[in-house]
């Protein structure tokens, strides 16, 4: 890849990164601008999907909200990505946790890492 391009990708990176995997149950603080205002809204699921590298890398995160299933995909390195908390470690044998989408209520759990 050319260097001019590689120097700018890495001005764009966060220094601070919040370490999670595919399965983690965690807690995306967002910045979200309404008008003149600005404020931080919370979204709490489990981590379905993470992909790509450097500064094109995203994750997409999953919760069952009244009943639906809701999907939102962040880029990792977004300034609009305040905050990331980890609530739990999720123990699972894949990449890409797709058939969670497939599964209702206590079959659509990821069982937790134990330390």
């Amino acid at each position: 890849m050319n260097e001019i391009i590689k120097k700018i990708e890495a001005e764009q990176l966060k220094s601070e990164v919040t370490k999670f995997n595919v399965g983690d149950t965690i807690r995306v603080h967002n910045r979200i601008k309404e008008g003149n205002r600005e404020r931080v809204q919370v979204f709490e699921g489990i981590v379905i999907k993470k992909q790509g590298g450097s500064n094109r890398e995203t994750f997409t995160v999953r919760k069952t909200s009244n009943g639906i299933g809701v999907e939102k995909t962040w880029p990792l390195h977004s300034p609009n990505v305040v905050d990331i908390d980890v609530v739990r470690r999720g123990k699972v044998r894949r990449a890409k946790l797709f058939y969670l989408r497939d599964r209702v209520g206590k079959a659509a759990k990821v069982k937790e890492k134990m330390r």
